[in-house]
């Protein structure tokens, strides 16, 4: 999902939406022309689900940002990131958790929309569940807000709208869902932020469950070259159906059948 960014009043820029960023990630030429005050002198080491750290970047305020149009602006500024590691048709990467705090968040994928609530007017504590649908605990992960839930048998997966794979998972969380074949179609390999090259298989599709949401024979990927602690991932291909709101107040995630065609 690509939106229009503003960084003080300079744009507009190419941004993705991904919740799995775990931070902004602004090109050195955006942050050039933005003049983008970097924060210290040293740099950060970047890495992504292969583990490799082949890229840098320096930690940057932002000043104003905006999304849509110039005058929307986003109330927090959240981490970024300065680098050159990013595709050359990509400006920047907006981290909703991040840049959106305190407010929550709704993406609706089919929709290809993204938009704020006040979780205090509106909070999802008390709702009743969406027929298809699920609410269920957000899981944060040390210090970081990036949108972990639980999966069935006690597992945890990011919700990565980074990603354009399904239920992505590595050789040993392969194992932990009980895959034993590993045939399948070969996908084309991604280079992740760090440098490192990530390829896939999409396999025999699963059955997972988050919460009272059942998710049938969804795609499912095997990764190749992901790092040892690389987290499981429900990436776009999984979570296409859906509207997901974010409640950073309650510590709730919403995932809704964008229509009644999701439901079946």
């Amino acid at each position: 999902m690509l939106v229009r960014v503003w960084v003080n009043n300079s744009g507009p820029y190419n941004f993705a939406i991904d919740t799995g960023a775990g931070a902004t990630i602004i090109s050195r030429r955006v942050a050039a022309e933005a003049r983008v005050a970097l924060a210290g002198a040293s740099s950060v080491k970047l890495s992504g689900l292969s583990g490799v750290q082949g890229s840098e970047g320096r930690e940057a305020s932002p000043g104003r940002v905006a999304i849509g149009t110039p005058e929307n602006l986003l109330p927090a500024k959240g981490l970024a990131i300065v680098t050159d590691a990013l595709p050359s048709d990509l400006d920047g990467v907006l981290d909703p958790t991040e840049s959106y705090w305190p407010l929550g968040f709704t993406i609706d994928l089919p929709g290809d929309t993204i938009s704020a609530f006040d979780p205090r007017a509106n909070s999802l504590r008390g709702l009743a569940e969406p027929p298809g649908g699920a609410i269920v605990p957000w899981l944060f992960d040390g210090s970081s807000r990036r949108p972990f839930v639980s999966l069935d048998a006690g597992r945890r997966a990011l919700l990565d709208t980074g990603s354009g794979f399904g239920l992505a998972i590595n050789d040993t969380a392969a194992r932990a869902f009980g895959i034993n074949s590993t045939r399948g179609r070969e996908r084309a390999g991604v280079r992740d932020l760090g440098r490192g090259n990530i390829s896939a298989r999409r396999i025999e599709p699963l059955t997972i469950q988050i919460g009272s949401l059942v998710l049938r024979r969804i795609p499912t990927d095997l990764l190749y070259g992901a790092g040892v602690g690389a987290p499981v991932l429900l990436g776009r291909d999984a979570l296409r159906p859906f509207e997901i709101s974010f409640d950073p107040v309650s510590r709730l995630i919403r995932l809704r059948p964008a229509d009644a065609s999701s439901r079946r």
